[in-house]
């Protein structure tokens, strides 16, 4: 059997402007979940990787902030 490609190429969508219209609202209504969901997921990623890189502050300029007593501020 022999395969055979067909390209396709697409020069025109003929589509009424109100019903584009429509299709772009539900569409952006339907990214704000999607927006919520990856802010939850970039938030558990940064808040672990803030957790695991959060103790190689000492003995920097970042790690004497908080004026501890033992160090004379």
């Amino acid at each position: 059997m022999e395969e055979k490609n067909n390209l396709v190429v697409v020069v025109d969508i003929r589509m009424p402007f109100w019903s584009m219209v429509v299709f772009m609202v539900k569409w952006s209504i339907a990214a704000i979940p999607a927006i919520i969901i990856l802010f939850f997921i970039f938030s558990l990623f940064f808040m672990i990787l803030g957790g695991l890189l959060g103790g190689f502050n000492e003995g920097t300029w970042a790690g004497h902030l908080g004026g501890s007593p033992g160090r004379g501020g």
